[in-house]
């Protein structure tokens, strides 16, 4: 798996949106809960790691220069940060649509979170 090590990288990895498509993810502004019945799994293709193999634990600090917060759609995206250093770059096999998915696990649960990016 490609490992997507600078937010330039991610920048030249994504592409423009060229056709229609109806993706369950359009709504994933800000790290949205996606379960496993939401993801379409037939249509996504992965494309590329955020998460740096030679960390055994990345880092939990976050990212906002300007007073954003961990959900905001306009948050930064900064692949050296948390969540995006636990990422995996998933495609829209139809329209090519670029969101990013991580796992966030808690006391007793796994939740699946989704953000589009946007070029």
């Amino acid at each position: 798996m490609r490992f997507i090590a600078s937010d330039a990288e991610l920048l030249a990895l994504l592409a423009p949106n060229t056709q229609p498509c109806h993706c369950a993810l359009k709504h994933c502004a800000g790290w949205e809960s996606v379960n496993d019945t939401v993801w379409p799994a037939q249509a996504m293709q992965k494309l590329a790691t955020l998460r740096d193999p030679a960390l055994d634990e990345p880092t939990f600090e976050e990212h906002h220069p300007n007073g954003t917060r961990y959900d905001s759609a306009d948050a930064p995206v900064s692949v050296k940060h948390f969540p995006y250093n636990r990422c995996e770059v998933f495609a829209c096999g139809k329209c090519q649509q670029t969101v990013l998915r991580y796992t966030e696990f808690g006391g007793y649960y796994i939740d699946n979170r989704v953000r589009l990016i946007n070029i």
